[in-house]
């Protein structure tokens, strides 16, 4: 069972003539507009979209004008780059699109705006003190946070303003808040689509990718992004051996995402999928590898600390706080960290050894209420708890320079989780198909 409303139906639609590239164009600028995707974009180009739709050629274009949208730190031609950040404003436009931008667009994306971010990515919650308070449009209750950094780009999928949302990955910034609005992120292995054209946070780390309304939507967009097939497969879950690794991913679970996982598995065992306990001791060694601030603080702050001598007053004093501490780094810090990730993916690597796949909750926590985590050094504390929380789970797929995708797995009366679904490097194909299968089993309870 496929959901009706995701981008591969409306191309079977647009093929069979049952709509248009300008009637789709048009519907998703209407939902651009809508209350629930207030401040989503950061800014718009309706009428750069509509010329892109009126020129789409559905029968050779797998996007054939349908609305993407782009994550603030990805190079636009013509546009200027400012990764959610005041400190760039007076950068020069781009010259050419970003790699992932320009292959998006030889697809036939009509690009509807670049999207809301936290500051230079440097956040899970997906706060930004420099734009509009973006609120969760998935919830209805109490404004919650939407998820970082690609917090805009869960939006505009979540609301319809978008088919695709491009954005980047360097601790969870796709999973976390995919995972948040009930929609489906994938993670690449981070060499399969170049950076080249974006505003890094770490090199090291960054992951060029897309959020979708579906699995089979992702594999798509994954191999316009990566320039490759996917080898497919359609073997049953049973098919495949899985694993549940109790260390770390379960710490601090609220009670809706421990009902919910624990439901999903249920479901999957039901259809025939082998699903085993893993310990992986490994996984409580993150923590300290990243104690001093890990890749993304010594990255980011070689690539900040000209314009931190100028312009520090002009960030986000929580984006600051985080890359400052790689001031304190230093070249034999950093050689030995190289060293001890590549060690400790090694072991967790062969600990993964026979199986297909590890499903975990992408984050422990649904959304909670943006009020407890705004701006104001009174709500710090609970801001950088949060942070830590949210991108705990997605973040140790970063350091293996792994693949994951998270996927809707809720019922119709819960607040929006993620299952993810993950491995090590290069298992893309394995992580796809797998989370095919599920969310083909799992779609039927989504609200």
């Amino acid at each position: 069972m496929m959901p009706a409303t995701d981008l591969l139906a409306t191309r079977d639609r647009l093929l069979a003539g049952q709509t248009s590239p300008r009637a789709e164009i048009e519907r998703a600028i209407a939902a651009a507009g809508s209350p629930a995707c207030r401040h989503a974009f950061l800014r718009t180009d309706f009428e750069g979209a509509r010329a892109q739709a009126a020129a789409a050629d559905p029968a050779r274009q797998p996007l054939a004008g349908l609305a993407v949208s782009v994550k603030d730190l990805f190079d636009v031609a013509g546009q200027v780059s400012r990764a959610g950040s005041i400190v760039l404003d007076d950068a020069p436009a781009a010259r050419q699109d970003a790699v992932a931008v320009a292959r998006l667009r030889a697809a036939g994306a009509a690009f509807i705006g670049r999207t809301h971010m936290t500051e230079f990515a440097y956040s899970g919650v997906g706060i930004n003190p420099h734009h509009k308070v973006l609120a969760n449009a998935a919830a209805t209750d109490v404004p919650r946070v939407p998820g970082g950094s690609s917090s805009g780009a869960a939006v505009s999928v979540a609301t319809g303003a978008a088919w695709v949302g491009l954005g980047s990955d360097t601790g969870g910034s796709i999973r976390i808040p995919a995972a948040l609005h009930g929609i489906v992120g994938f993670k690449s292995t981070q060499r399969l689509v170049p950076l080249d054209g974006t505003v890094p946070l770490s090199s090291t780390l960054d992951t060029a990718c897309a959020m979708t309304r579906s699995v089979r939507d992702a594999i798509l967009v994954h191999e316009i992004l990566a320039a490759r097939r996917v080898t497919r497969s359609d073997a049953p879950l049973s098919h495949y051996r899985l694993a549940v690794v109790p260390q770390l991913m379960f710490d601090g679970i609220d009670a809706t995402v421990a009902r919910a996982f624990e439901r999903s598995l249920q479901n999957l065992r039901a259809a025939g999928a082998r699903i085993s306990e893993l310990p992986l001791p490994a996984l409580t060694e993150v923590a300290g590898l990243q104690a001093k601030g890990g890749f993304a603080a010594a990255e980011s702050y070689a690539w900040h600390r000209g314009r931190l001598a100028e312009r520090r007053a002009q960030y986000d004093p929580r984006v600051l706080t985080r890359i400052e501490r790689g001031a304190a780094i230093s070249a034999a810090d950093y050689i030995d960290l190289q060293q001890a990730r590549r060690d400790w993916i090694t072991r967790v690597e062969q600990a993964l050894q026979g199986f297909d796949a590890v499903l975990s909750p992408t984050v422990p926590v649904v959304a909670p209420p943006l009020a407890e985590v705004l701006p104001g050094p009174e709500r710090d504390e609970a801001f950088f708890h949060l942070n830590g929380l949210l991108l705990r789970n997605p973040g140790v797929v970063n350091l293996l320079d792994g693949c994951a995708l998270t996927l809707p797995c809720h019922a119709a009366d819960e607040l929006p989780v993620g299952l993810m679904v993950w491995h090590g490097a290069m298992r893309d194909d394995g992580v796809l198909n797998i989370s095919q299968q599920i969310d083909t089993l799992l779609r039927p309870q989504q609200p």
